[in-house]
């Protein structure tokens, strides 16, 4: 009897560890028998495409989620970036500067963003939901007066070649998506960085007790989430050839879902780049998937926001 008791706790844990896993790897499994379209190269290409943008954003919303953050402006920085960087590359604009001038621009931007809101949440003590919230707000109303609440079209084939061009035959985006996981992963898992992250998450008083800068390990944090959204608005950007004050619209809560799907606790301490990337697959697979058996989009955002709701009481239950 002791041995099956103790064989029935090693497998509830080894499926509550891998359960993320086991799931994608069901969701894959069916939606490539419901729809023949679905296991393909170019599907699976596509997949990759258009998820790495939310996937760029949900890496640097793991580091602040960890800290036990969340940061809703990350929608709007893509936006405000892009539109940064879009402005000047027009291809028949007066204001053209070189394409790496004008993405460090963007880049520049969205740290600076990420920094407003780190420098809110440590010296302003604002709760990082309305810090980031507000933050939102601004920078939502700055990207409307960049070009009087216009989008930015008409872009150079320089910068559209960052969202449609190809790298050995792999498309950009996602080899930037590649780029953006090896350096959470490094800062994450390798450096101490990462530890004083994870420490600061499971106990800010202590952390701050031991020895740890807790507000610049938090302000960094701001600041990293801001420019991997930054890296993603200007290639979403350069990949629709239009840099619009709306654009990446709800993308926040697509990072937090991905992230939360991932394993993340919102209570902070618990969480790694790993499961956020499976979190982006599942939803862009649910996405897809949804896509190819002609599923209204209305009924898509209900099944998308079920998601969230199932994986934030998941995370109360595992947090008791």
């Amino acid at each position: 009897m002791e041995r099956e008791g103790l064989n029935a706790s090693k497998t509830f844990k080894f499926l509550s560890k891998y359960a993320i896993y086991i799931v994608l790897l069901i969701l894959f499994l069916a939606m490539s028998i419901m729809s023949s379209g679905f296991l393909t190269a170019g599907n699976i290409i596509n997949i990759l495409r258009q998820n790495s943008f939310v996937g760029m954003a949900a890496i640097g919303m793991t580091f602040v989620v960890i800290t036990g953050g969340i940061d809703l402006s990350v929608g709007a920085v893509m936006a405000f970036a892009g539109m940064a960087a879009a402005k000047y590359c027009v291809a028949d604009g007066s204001l053209q500067l070189p394409l790496a001038l004008a993405v460090l621009l963007g880049l520049a931007v969205a740290a600076l963003a990420g920094l407003a809101n780190g420098l809110l949440v440590t010296k302003g003590k604002v709760a990082p939901f309305i810090a980031t919230l507000g933050m939102q707000t601004i920078l939502r109303g700055a990207a409307l007066l960049l070009n009087s609440g216009r989008p930015f079209i008409g872009l150079s084939s320089q910068f559209a070649n960052l969202g449609q061009g190809y790298i050995l035959g792999i498309p950009i985006p996602v080899v930037a998506f590649i780029v953006v996981i090896a350096a959470g992963v490094l800062l994450l898992h390798f450096l101490r960085f990462g530890r004083r992250v994870y420490a600061i998450g499971g106990n800010e008083a202590a952390a701050r007790a031991s020895g740890i800068m807790t507000d610049w390990i938090k302000i960094w944090v701001y600041v990293l989430a801001s420019f991997f959204s930054g890296i993603s608005g200007i290639i979403l950007s350069a990949r629709v050839q239009s840099a619009s004050p709306i654009s990446a619209n709800g993308y926040e809560l697509d990072a937090v879902a991905a992230v939360v799907i991932g394993g993340t606790s919102l209570a902070g301490g618990i969480g790694n780049v790993a499961g956020t990337i499976v979190g982006v697959l599942i939803l862009g697979i649910i996405t897809n998937g949804l896509d190819l058996l002609n599923v209204s989009a209305y009924l898509q955002q209900i099944i998308k926001g079920a998601i969230i709701l199932i994986a934030a009481l998941l995370d109360r239950k595992a947090a008791k």
